[in-house]
């Protein structure tokens, strides 16, 4: 068994509102101010009230090239990582006592908004007193699905040894692929609707001595799932220029939900022997206001089965990555009853879903 022991998050420190950042599009955004006009209720659509970033608001005013940008990735990435850690590794909320660096066997490093080697994993090993045996497993390029993925992962990992535990780290600081030359609607959606998030979740296995550490009811993964639909490489991703990453973003997105995310979540909860309505909850990433209603449909669900990922969407924005750990966070504080039946999913580039079965712990 899998047990998610804790989760860490690191919020930001530059907060604007969706007001503040609908006006300043107003008079950056390189199209007529007619056209700017006809987009601007995007930004009342996305159901966004206020997101964070790595940089204030004026660093968006300046034109940046990919060096620039990724410089400031690199630092704010390992910055921000370790908070998320450390908040982690000491939540007294889901742990008796804090986990010390040196009980981690594997990190896994989860981001796709800026690039680095040696990649930011290894970075946090000089900062922190992790063993030099520590294995490092870093995972680029999975967008929104990568904080789900890497939670299979993890799952997979402890199954093969549960003496074992497993640090996972999402960093994706989305702001800093903002281009404000480029005209694209996609980018406007964008602009509306992605933020910067960082979070952090410990894995144990069934057999780790740190077990007994655990303060409380704790979702258990039991199994996962992952699903490719072939030839839709242009849905969802980056297009890679001289100044950065271009936002790929596809209207379909939604309507992909109602097909492919179905089948998958049918041919799984069979699966697993649960029906999509049966859950009291779902652990969801909030890819946009019509993705979790189409969530909703698609499960027969009410939106309070969803009203973390509504909460984190609203708080937040779509922090790719890291937004669904941020909303695992919110219902493991709630600590359901014992047994409590649970779907993480999320949806990423490829175009690709990623479903953990959650089951709360004793």
């Amino acid at each position: 068994m899998a047990y998610v022991a804790s989760v860490g998050v690191s919020i930001p420190p530059n907060e604007i509102t969706q007001a503040e950042i609908k006006e300043f599009v107003r008079h950056i955004f390189p199209r007529s101010e007619r056209e700017v006009e006809r987009l601007l209720p995007v930004f009342e659509n996305a159901s966004v009230e206020r997101r964070q970033f790595v940089v204030p608001k004026e660093w968006f005013e300046e034109d940046h090239g990919f060096m620039d940008r990724n410089l400031v990735y690199e630092k704010k990435s390992l910055e921000f990582a370790l908070e998320a850690a450390d908040a982690c590794l000491t939540n007294t909320t889901f742990l008796t006592e804090p986990i010390h660096y040196d009980a981690i066997d594997v990190v896994i490093f989860v981001s796709s908004t800026g690039v680095a080697t040696p990649t930011i994993d290894a970075r946090m090993m000089n900062e922190r007193a992790f063993r030099t045996d520590t294995k490092r497993i870093p995972i680029w390029g999975l967008g929104c699905a990568g904080g789900s993925s890497g939670m299979a992962r993890a799952m997979d990992y402890v199954l093969a040894h549960p003496k074992e535990n497993v640090l996972i780290v999402t960093v994706e600081l989305c702001g800093l692929t903002f281009q404000k030359n480029d005209h694209r609607k996609s980018n406007f959606i964008g602009t509306a609707l992605f933020g910067d998030g960082v979070a952090a979740s410990l894995v144990m296995g069934e057999q780790s001595t740190y077990r007994n550490r655990i303060r409380n009811r704790v979702p258990v993964m039991k199994r996962a799932s992952s699903r490719l639909m072939k030839d839709a490489l242009d849905v969802m991703g980056w297009n890679v220029n001289d100044h950065g990453f271009e936002v790929v973003f596809s209207r379909s997105i939604p309507r992909l939900v109602e097909t492919f995310w179905k089948d998958h979540v049918t041919e799984f909860t069979q699966e697993i022997g649960v029906h999509p309505s049966t859950f009291p909850f779902f652990v969801a990433h909030p890819g946009g206001t019509k993705v979790l209603e189409a969530y909703e449909a698609i499960t027969g669900s009410s939106s309070d089965k969803f009203k973390y990922s509504y909460d984190v969407l609203r708080n937040h924005g779509n922090m790719s990555s890291s937004t669904v750990i941020h909303v695992l966070k919110s219902w493991m504080e709630e600590f359901p009853p014992s047994h409590s039946k649970s779907l993480l999913a999320a949806l990423g580039p490829g175009f690709s879903s990623e479903l953990v079965y959650l089951e709360w712990s004793e």
